[in-house]
């Protein structure tokens, strides 16, 4: 089933125009030369990746957009799309 997303800036669109860029809020260790490689490891590639709802990171890759989309990652449905202000991934 094709879902369709809405951009912030661009309006709904099918899905197959949004690439997903992972959790919101998973803040970038700093400063980066003090940084454990585990901690690293941990920073990039593990995620709560929990059921139900989330806040994550996408880009509208017509746009070039990044955007927060909350949506409930069980039943697909999305609450809202904003605009990203600086939230990191």
């Amino acid at each position: 089933m094709m879902q369709r997303f809405s951009c912030p800036f661009c309006g709904p669109r099918d899905e197959t125009e949004f690439f997903y860029g992972g959790e919101a809020g998973n803040e970038r260790p700093e400063p980066a030369e003090n940084i454990s490689a585990d901690r690293w490891a941990q920073y990039l590639h593990m995620e709560k990746n929990e059921n139900g709802r989330a806040r994550e990171i996408w880009v509208h890759l017509t746009c070039g957009e990044f955007f927060v989309m909350e949506r409930d990652t069980v039943t697909h449905e999305i609450y809202k799309t904003e605009a990203f202000h600086g939230e990191q991934k």
